[in-house]
């Protein structure tokens, strides 16, 4: 039985990166599309017919995470692996000088508990198949090494997840779930709405690491543990 996988944040960066891997490795994959004016999506669909199935999704919504939901159950009677990757980054300003509040209620909402709407609509689907939750968090929610000033709100919304997936865990481990919560390293990435100039790698390098994490066995699952693209362990 082949295994299938659902993917937020699937239309570019990483999302799209995880996709093509896991689609190379023979999984089959219901991919969460939230921008359709991007073609690659459509371009990977082509090249993986009946394989790569595309899913309109938008996490900040419940209404769109219940239909999506309802699409996938229409389409397959299980999901192995649920990998939230969806997020969005912005700056809304300084301390001292006054804050975008909306934006960091924006943020949190997609970051925090969009991962929390998809898990809870998708839980039906996932009792019947390999029970495995996928994160991808950051290192901006570590409290214990955080070294930054600004960008409050996606810095809470990841501390936020992380404390999720741990609740999430203490809940379903016991009935058989298992986690993965990564950190996806420094990614010339879009979460601020167009590709970065900056970071250390490329969107497929963070997915060629995450991908072996996410589907792996030789974990000790009874630990939540963060793991980064260089499988170091983050405190969080």
């Amino acid at each position: 039985m082949k295994k299938i996988a659902v993917v937020t944040g699937a239309d570019r960066g990483v999302g799209l990166a995880l996709c093509e891997k896991l689609l190379e490795e023979g999984w089959q994959v219901f991919a969460g599309q939230f921008m359709p004016e991007w073609t690659e999506l459509n371009d990977l669909s082509q090249k993986y017919p009946n394989m790569l199935i595309m899913v309109p999704l938008d996490i900040a919504s419940l209404e769109s995470v219940e239909k999506a939901a309802k699409l996938v159950a229409e389409n397959t009677d299980h999901v192995d692996m649920l990998i939230n990757n969806a997020g969005i980054y912005g700056i809304e300003g300084d301390i001292r000088e006054g804050l975008d509040f909306s934006l960091s209620q924006k943020i949190y909402d997609v970051n925090a508990l969009g991962p929390v709407r998809m898990v809870q609509r998708f839980l039906p689907l996932m009792e019947k198949g390999m029970r495995r939750l996928c994160f991808v968090s950051s290192e901006a929610g570590s409290i214990i090494n955080c070294q930054r000033d600004k960008v409050f709100g996606y810095c809470m919304s990841k501390a936020a997840l992380n404390m999720a997936v741990k609740t999430m865990f203490n809940d379903l481990r016991p009935k058989g779930y298992t986690f993965r919560l990564y950190h996806p390293g420094w990614v010339r990435s879009y979460m601020s709405g167009t590709k970065a100039a900056e970071g250390d790698i490329e969107p497929e390098e963070s997915a060629a690491a995450a991908v072996p994490f996410f589907t792996g066995s030789d974990y000790c699952e009874d630990r939540l543990v963060m793991l980064d693209n260089n499988g170091i362990e983050w405190a969080f």
